[in-house]
């Protein structure tokens, strides 16, 4: 069975995707150094495609991975084959320090949301300051170096949506944090009839989040409109399960589902097999006492 689009569905498709390539082409004409967050998963892959729509095949932007050393192996051999494969400037960071001693969760040293504070927020956070080593890959040797430029990255593209968490609800496409990439969730600007404040007091820290208004089903409609190559971690290979979000294995649990490709997911979607079920209930860390709204004020995705 092939699922076939209605006219309406594609006409919302193509407002989402217009509204896209607007905030990015407005993110790039504003913001002086700038870098695009890659988590391998879906919705920041379908960001990464909009990216090539909105620059005509290129991306001139920086795609940043935090690499915790925990994510599922055939997350990170697929981004390095999609970065040599569409030439992209490809850029990891991590928390050496706090992996050389140990500390982390799976070490039994750190609760979850310790451990993702430690891995993520602040590897994230230093990594996009440049006050910790970055490693671009070098497209003549497939490998990855540490990288000269420790500019800090004053505007970072984000592939968070509002229906998918409820403290991403709360975000603007244009989200300001401090120097210390802290997020004042009760000061944000106003977004009112497309009009974007694009311009802040110096050693503001944006996040801009072109995706804030798709919605899961939305996702993987364009997903199979656009044929966008996704990894097949989503996808049910014969013991019923599928993972539905994706993160770092200690952390993550698949969900049942019999779904073998987009298709199938875009049909168990609109069933609302799901709708009682948070997209990211697999997610351990997110059931810790505060959850990801603790981590997000701290400076995570």
């Amino acid at each position: 069975m092939y699922y076939i689009p209605t006219g309406m569905e594609q006409d919302h498709l193509d407002q989402l995707e217009n509204q896209s390539v607007y905030i990015l082409r407005e993110a790039y004409a504003n913001f002086k150094n700038l870098a695009m967050l890659w988590s391998i998963g879906k919705d920041s892959t379908v960001l990464l495609w909009l990216a090539r729509k909105a620059f005509f095949g290129h991306v001139p932007i920086s795609l940043v991975h935090i690499d915790t050393s925990f994510k599922i192996p055939a997350m990170i051999a697929y981004r390095d084959r999609l970065a040599r494969e569409w030439g992209l400037n490809m850029v990891y960071g991590q928390n050496q320090e706090a992996l050389a001693k140990g500390e982390t969760f799976p070490a039994g040293k750190l609760t979850r949301l310790q451990c993702c504070k430690a891995l993520k927020t602040d590897a994230l956070r230093n990594t996009l300051s440049g006050e910790w080593p970055r490693y671009r890959m070098n497209h003549q040797t497939g490998q990855y170096e540490i990288d000269s430029n420790r500019e800090p990255y004053t505007g970072v593209i984000v592939g968070a949506r509002a229906d998918e968490e409820g403290s991403r609800s709360k975000e603007r496409y244009f989200s300001p944090r401090d120097k210390n990439s802290e997020w004042d969730v009760g000061d944000q600007p106003p977004e009112l009839w497309n009009q974007f404040k694009t311009d802040f007091a110096p050693g503001t820290h944006v996040r801009i989040h072109p995706l804030l208004d798709w919605t899961e089903l939305n996702i993987w409609e364009y997903i199979l409109r656009e044929n966008i190559p996704i990894i097949d971690l989503y996808f049910n290979k014969g013991d019923g399960k599928r993972y539905r979000s994706l993160g770092c294995y200690p952390c993550t649990s698949p969900v049942e589902s019999e779904a073998r490709n987009v298709v199938e997911i875009v049909e168990e979607l609109k069933t609302g097999k799901f709708t009682n079920i948070a997209e990211r209930s697999g997610r351990q860390q997110d059931k810790e006492d505060g959850g990801l709204e603790t981590l997000r004020r701290d400076g995570y995705m």
